[in-house]
């Protein structure tokens, strides 16, 4: 039995905007006989974790693991990966021009299992699994998915999961662009080769319909790049009546919140496990206390202030000099700085 193991994974893409990060921090654990149903909404990260999976070069995994029987597949490359046991099922099967059906499979098989089949058992196998997915033998003379519809596609890589045998396949929404009878022809194929080798399933989808034929054992919900639900097959039947939109709330709610906290650096210190100055350099004492900002302050008179400290020799009467001239009336202006204000003469000042 084979272990598939993917911890705290994180991933991220070079886009127009910078460095983008897609996967934060996936765990999950599958073996081979299981399915495992991976769904959520459109750009949650479903597709870049297959492909980060198969090694696709576009995608950066600044942390976290990706495991096979122990083996760190990270470091391994494309082709190590698909001779280790790997197998992805693209969305979206590229053209190979130039390259027929017969010759891509045969190369493949004997790439991995790093001798050439006997043609007559080859041959054999070929044409009984085109058979099984309905498929005209007229394919195998073709170029690989040159003029190849949606659904035709589709099955040429269920065609190649049937022959290369691998332990862990990754069908990235292989149920898009399929009618009610390629669906069901598909899912034959991928039920069919899940029995005869004992084949772990990861199986990528927006909806319930291809679920119907291929029963997952675990469903997995991603959202925003992390998983944020897990169940059985009853979860995909919730998913199926009331869709994803709680899973968005939450998140557009979370998000929210976040941003009031950053807002508050109060908030940030108590999340991020400490309460301010205090705990990391111990209580402030004497001049070192905050004291409120000046325009802060109530305004206080000096009737005030001279009833809170009746004892302040600062807050008693006022001079004499300044007592004796409040007496006699306002007087005239004297310029600060002057000549006779610097004297200390009453001196009125022209305009």
């Amino acid at each position: 039995m084979s272990v598939l193991e993917i911890r705290d994974l994180h991933v991220t893409v070079e886009t127009e905007n910078g460095t983008t990060p897609i996967l934060n921090g996936v765990t999950l654990t599958m073996r081979t006989g299981e399915t495992h149903a991976i769904m959520g909404p459109n750009g949650s990260g479903k597709s870049t974790l297959a492909y980060t999976i198969a090694g696709h070069p576009k995608y950066t995994v600044t942390s976290g693991s990706i495991t096979l029987d122990g083996e760190d597949v990270l470091e391994m490359s494309v082709d190590e990966r698909a001779r280790a046991g790997l197998f992805l099922a693209m969305q979206y099967p590229v053209e190979i021009p130039g390259v027929t059906v017969t010759n891509f499979l045969r190369t493949a098989k004997t790439a991995i299992d790093g001798e050439a089949p006997a043609i007559r058992s080859w041959t054999k196998d070929v044409k009984g699994a085109m058979e099984n997915l309905r498929m005209d033998a007229k394919f195998a003379s073709r170029n690989v998915n040159e003029g190849f519809s949606g659904g035709e596609k589709k099955r040429h890589e269920i065609l190649q999961l049937e022959l290369l045998k691998p332990k862990i396949a990754v069908l990235d929404e292989t149920d898009s662009g399929l009618d009610v009878d390629a669906l069901k022809i598909v899912s034959e194929g991928v039920n069919r080769a899940k029995e005869r080798t004992d084949l772990g399933v990861l199986l990528i989808t927006h909806y319930t319909r291809i679920l119907r034929y291929i029963r997952p054992d675990y469903v997995h919900v991603v959202v925003k790049g992390r998983i944020v639900e897990e169940g059985g097959p009853e979860l995909a039947d919730r998913l199926e009546e009331e869709g994803y939109d709680r899973f968005l709330e939450a998140g557009t709610a979370d998000r929210r919140v976040r941003s009031l906290h950053d807002r508050n650096p109060r908030s940030r210190e108590v999340r991020r496990g400490h309460r301010g100055p205090e705990r990391r350099h111990g209580p402030r004492t004497g001049d070192q206390r905050r004291r409120p900002r000046p325009h802060l302050r109530p305004r206080v008179g000096r009737r005030e202030r001279r009833a809170r400290h009746p004892h302040d020799p600062h807050l008693g009467r006022l001079p004499a000099d300044r007592r004796a001239r409040r007496a006699d009336g306002p007087g005239p202006r004297q310029r600060r700085g002057s000549l006779p204000h610097q004297l200390g003469v009453d001196a009125a000042v022209g305009p």
